[in-house]
């Protein structure tokens, strides 16, 4: 019934769909089996891409030639830019979305990827044999060959959905879980274990009083995630926002008796970042109020998304809890929060490639590494659908390194230090965010991503067009003279120093109260010379002018760190002969066997000496 193929990807989410994509675009025959063709890129929880070093996330899939941020473009119902107000590295684009257009663009776009079938299956097994993945076994005992197999299960693994005292199988809300693959993984020597997240109620807008609440409208200009000319929306929804009171705190502590969580029905350890509001209220009991933000599913539907109150407490608890709200007075709710607990696999049993150390061919990505959030999934999939690529074809894999992309931090650190919450990405995670900004992420990848075939040509020549205009503009500035007569009377009017002989504008901008496209507005000559670029090239050339100072000082930091990445381990290295190293470096450098001495210095517990006492043992 099936050919042989050279990628299965198990699971359609975020995770399933980039790899799927990567994998078929890259040139290999691949399969994507889910349990619903209707569930294609579900968002299960939020309508909403990007946000705090997600959206960097984002544009570095797009970067890459994946998908995610054109379908987050094409579904967008509103736009903004995060953290404008600080440096250029903290900027992070974030998207509201039309929940049911994003699942149709993403289905769309996938059925359009040349050598990529589709078949609606549950997965129950793999074919294993001899330390090797071979294919998978379907629900229905159908079995699927392939080179390479890509897991991406989500919340699906033995997953059990609470509500109060209820709980039964699922992966979602009115979707089954998936049985089998966890234990026969573990039987093969995989080490497993359990987490859990949440979702807040989703209720009818139509009940709901916006008089009250303060409105938050999208920014003027929509910068968007893609580095293609992806079509943008016309208008925009308003999100609004709320907060909780003493008494909706008092309705839901009648609720704790029979919460899930605090009567320890639930095993796993839910994300510390995106606490359910049982937990706010209990952790942080001096807090009066917590922030709600009321979220539009889309363009033309009423439903919506209580951000901020995740929950799993009984039902009534949850409607009489809501009602106390400001605004909220008449709600009505379509249907309730819930608590969901699955299975992951600690990622500390892979390879850089996302590939399993146990069994080859067998890669893992998404919410079975540990990771939550749509993007972190969504990056896991492009790096395993490319690798597990690279392995059907017998290509070395592609790992992009901490210095390269927010992509590399989220591997190297799932792999170096393992997870034991649901890992979510900042910006405080990667130590060179200087470089690693959203605006750059083309010119950090898009080169690598082309040469590997997966970026198309028009993506390279976009690029390439950047760069020359940036260097363009650059020289411009620091060939351009500036008269004292032509900016003083302009520096009078911001309460900055004037000068007192001419200056050259590249000077002139690193100014901290300057920007070129004033800058633009007083000078005319600069004005002409900045006309024939666009609005991407002058704020690039702007940035790297008046923060070089700081790339550079990163970029001989990534230099010296580098020497460190080039020493590499032997996957043979017996470091249980190494008597000079203290029992749990030993321990842990056996479990996770680093690729190099930079990731063995990134081990949760391994000390510089340590480190020291390894270079000397391998002769450095």
């Amino acid at each position: 019934m099936f050919p042989e193929y050279d990628v299965i990807v198990v699971g359609a989410g975020h995770a399933g769909c980039e790899a799927a994509a990567a994998a078929a675009n890259l040139g290999s025959k691949t399969i994507l089996v889910t349990m619903n063709m209707q569930t294609i890129a579900q968002m299960s929880c939020n309508p909403a891409m990007g946000g705090i070093a997600k959206g960097q996330i984002v544009r570095e899939i797009d970067a890459m030639g994946g998908y995610s941020g054109i379908v987050s473009d094409l579904s967008t119902i509103q736009f903004r830019m995060l953290n404008r107000s600080k440096g250029p590295a903290m900027w992070s684009p974030r998207a509201q979305n039309d929940r049911m257009l994003f699942h149709l663009k993403w289905r769309e776009m996938l059925e359009n990827t040349p050598n990529l079938d589709f078949y609606q299956d549950m997965v129950k097994g793999l074919l294993v044999k001899e330390g090797r993945c071979l294919g998978v076994v379907t629900g229905l005992g159908h079995e699927i060959k392939a080179k390479s197999v890509v897991l991406t299960n989500g919340t699906f693994l033995n997953g059990i959905v609470h509500i109060g005292e209820k709980n039964f199988g699922g992966g979602r809300m009115a979707e089954k879980a998936a049985t089998g693959i966890t234990e026969q993984l573990v039987s093969l020597g995989f080490e497993s274990d359990r987490l859990k997240t949440g979702t807040p109620p989703r209720i009818d807008g139509r009940s709901l009083d916006y008089s009250k609440m303060e409105e938050q409208t999208g920014d003027d200009e929509i910068v968007g995630f893609s580095y293609l000319n992806t079509e943008k929306p016309k208008e925009q929804r308003s999100c609004w926002i709320t907060y909780t009171n003493q008494e909706v705190h008092d309705v839901l502590k009648t609720g704790f008796a029979k919460s899930p969580m605090f009567a320890g029905r639930i095993d796993g350890v839910g994300p510390r970042y995106c606490p359910s509001i049982e937990d706010k209220i209990n952790r942080f009991a001096e807090r009066e109020r917590h922030q709600l933000f009321i979220e539009p599913e889309g363009w033309n539907t009423v439903e919506i998304y209580v951000n901020g109150f995740s929950t799993s407490l009984p039902e009534e608890t949850q409607y009489e809890a809501l009602r106390k709200i400001v605004g909220f007075e008449n709600v009505k709710m379509f249907r309730p929060g819930y608590a969901i607990e699955y299975d992951f696999f600690p990622p500390t049993q892979l390879i850089h490639s996302l590939e399993t150390k146990l069994i080859q061919n067998l890669f893992f990505a998404g919410q079975i590494n540990g990771t939550t959030g749509y993007e972190e999934a969504a990056c896991q999939g492009l790096m395993a659908g490319i690798n597990a690529h690279q392995k059907a074809k017998n290509l070395a894999p592609v790992v992009l390194k901490r210095s390269e992309a927010y992509i590399g931090v989220l591997i190297d650190d799932l792999i170096s230090k393992g997870t034991q919450e649901p890992y979510r990405m900042f910006t405080s995670r990667a130590e060179f965010r200087t470089l690693l900004r959203q605006d750059n992420a083309d010119l950090r990848l898009t080169e690598l991503s082309y040469r590997l075939g997966l970026a198309s040509q028009e993506r390279m020549d976009k690029v390439i067009k950047k760069k020359e205009s940036v260097e363009k503009i650059k020289t411009s500035l620091k060939e351009m003279a500036v008269e004292p007569d032509e900016i003083n009377s302009w520096f009078e009017q911001i309460n900055s120093s004037k000068i007192t002989e001419k200056q050259k504008a590249q000077k002139i901008l690193l100014r901290p109260d300057v920007e070129l496209t004033e800058l633009a507005d007083v000078l005319p000559k600069l004005k002409e010379a900045l006309s024939p670029f666009n609005k991407e090239a002058i704020e690039q050339a702007s940035i790297q002018i008046k923060y070089d100072v700081y790339i550079e000082k990163e970029k001989e930091l990534v230099q010296r760190m580098s020497q460190l990445e080039e020493l590499e381990i032997p996957e043979t290295f017996d470091y249980k002969k190494i008597v000079s190293l203290g029992n749990e470096a030993r321990e842990k450098l056996s479990k996770v066997k680093p690729r190099t001495l930079g990731q063995a210095s990134r081990i949760s517990g391994i000390n510089p000496s340590d480190v020291q006492i390894l270079m000397v043992f391998m002769g450095r």
